[in-house]
């Protein structure tokens, strides 16, 4: 096994464990403490839990639909969004815990078969990232697992007031 084959297997095993993993964080926290806990470390304005959780149901989504852009056009150029306004059009502070949690696990499954079915030539496929110019398939999976343990984290120090 190639080095390159090391590293997509083991952010693909990434994938699923951060998902899995943050289902565990999320089990015992209330609707209430979803919406009203806040990351302090962004003054009054910061994230709910909640509207975390949401931005990493629409990261997942808008992640794959930027791969199946690779698969499917050569070197496009991938759309860019505005996380910070979805969080108002979407009303993410409005939506079911659970309801969204969900929606991220359905994603990722897609997601994770996507990538576990690639081809070495498929893998090769690239894009034009909005913010880090040229992107590979190999870069996509591995902005996945990223982006969620900066979130996993972020959802944890929120938490802590809890205690």
């Amino acid at each position: 096994m190639g080095l390159m084959t090391k590293v997509r297997s083991t952010h693909i095993y990434m994938m699923k464990r951060s998902c899995a993993t943050l289902g565990n964080i999320l089990a015992n926290v209330t609707q209430e403490e979803a919406t009203t806990l806040r990351d302090l470390s962004d003054g009054e304005n910061g994230w709910s839990v909640l509207e975390v959780v949401c931005h990493l149901a629409d990261a997942d989504a808008i992640f794959y639909q930027r791969a199946v852009m690779m698969l499917e056009q050569v070197f496009p150029s991938l759309p860019v969004f505005d996380h910070e306004a979805m969080v108002f059009q979407n009303h993410y502070n409005e939506q079911v815990l659970t309801e969204v949690y969900a929606r991220l696990e359905q994603s990722r499954l897609r997601f994770i078969e996507f990538f576990t079915n690639l081809t070495e030539e498929e893998w090769n496929r690239a894009g034009s990232h909005p913010e880090k110019g040229h992107f590979t398939m190999t870069d996509a999976v591995m902005q996945v697992s990223s982006h969620e343990l900066n979130h996993i984290e972020q959802i944890t120090r929120i938490l802590r007031q809890k205690i």
